[in-house]
């Protein structure tokens, strides 16, 4: 065979693209606009979740959501940060760094690395099948124990307490009950407020009602804020991020990092592996197109390697994102490409005005 002919194999782009045609790029620019405008609080909320500083959640949705849908199998999954797996990682790796730190990002962006080189191995040793051996039941207790960690780690955003991290799951639970005399009522309002916002709006909007319960939530907080001080209500607003491109960024290259972090990083390979496929997977039962398991590990890998050297940390397959990038009519990874590169100018944008932003209205997405 021609060695031109074997490119396509290993150069998945150079396959879909010959399919592009005026029509389907108009819907795939449609399709990533909407994206790009969904991943804006969402990218906020789960930095927030991760322990990280709000402008890095924006970062990972760029770098690893284009190299991702470069190579990657799947015509629909648009990679980038997750519930989940900013979850998992502000469990484990917050008992090594305080997050929010410099140490912190810079671990994060070290595991993010270490992800990257583990999904692209095991893609090119041929281990996709892997992830059939993993029973749906598995994944959706792992989902349930993710949500029930996330609603006791941002509980005490919601109601305004701290909540010392050394408590477990339980015992933080129970720590919020007993201080919740303690509480700020009009910031539990405003989050309550955003919160049935979304819920209401998710009807005619879909993804898109994050960022109508985004912007409600701000309003009402303002108007708390005007009405009695910003003391007494007890929100804290998020500072203004910087209005820059995806800052480079050098993985941790050492022994000891590598061996603090190894445990984290096989957990959260084998997860976001599994998250990734089954998203393309269960995308591909309504759109019929082939996934190639083998390829989308090496996809995610490719896009966590090379997401770690501009400040992103581990990204994976979004089941939301996928899903809204589906329903708006995309036809190719064009798509998603083009949601990664119309992120950028939206974030130099509105950068500055995230000083606008309460965070456990953020929180409480």
């Amino acid at each position: 065979m021609n060695p031109l002919q074997k490119l396509p194999r290993y150069l998945p782009f150079l396959r879909w693209s010959r399919n592009m045609s005026g029509d389907s790029v108009r819907a795939d620019i449609l399709a990533g606009l909407t994206g790009a405008a969904l991943v804006l609080p969402q990218g906020v909320a789960f930095a927030a979740i991760a322990g990280m500083p709000p402008e890095y959640g924006l970062y990972t949705s760029m770098i690893p959501a284009i190299i991702a849908a470069l190579f990657g199998s799947s015509w629909h999954l648009v990679s980038g940060p997750t519930t989940a797996a900013s979850v998992i990682m502000f469990a484990s790796l917050g008992s090594i760094a305080t997050p929010g730190t410099e140490e912190y990002v810079r671990l994060a962006i070290t595991l993010a690395f270490m992800v990257g080189a583990l999904q692209l191995i095991m893609g090119m040793v041929r281990l996709g099948a892997l992830v059939n051996f993993i029973s749906n039941s598995v994944v959706v207790g792992f989902t349930a124990g993710a949500a029930c960690l996330i609603a006791a780690k941002q509980g005490q955003e919601f109601i305004g307490i701290h909540v010392p991290s050394s408590l477990h799951f339980v015992d933080h639970m129970l720590y919020l009950w007993e201080k919740l005399e303690y509480s700020h009522p009009l910031g539990m309002v405003a989050g309550g407020i955003t919160l049935l916002t979304g819920v209401i709006t998710q009807r005619w909007l879909g993804g898109l009602s994050m960022i109508a319960a985004l912007l409600v939530g701000s309003l009402t907080v303002a108007l708390f804020n005007a009405m009695f001080g910003a003391v007494f209500v007890g929100v804290v607003m998020f500072d203004a991020m910087p209005q820059t491109l995806p800052p480079l960024s050098l993985p941790l290259f050492s022994f000891e990092a590598f061996q603090q972090l190894s445990p984290l990083a096989l957990t959260m390979t084998l997860f976001a592996l599994t998250e990734a496929v089954s998203i393309s997977r269960s995308i591909s039962m309504r759109s019929g197109q082939p996934i190639n398991g083998n390829q989308e590990f090496i996809g995610q890998g490719l896009s966590n390697i090379i997401g770690s050297f501009f400040s992103s940390y581990v990204a994976t397959g979004s089941f939301n994102r996928s899903g809204a990038n589906y329903d708006a009519g995309a036809r190719t990874p064009l798509a998603a490409i083009l949601s990664g590169v119309m992120l950028v100018p939206i974030v130099l944008v509105v950068a500055p005005y995230t000083v606008h932003l309460p965070k456990p209205v953020v929180a409480g997405l």
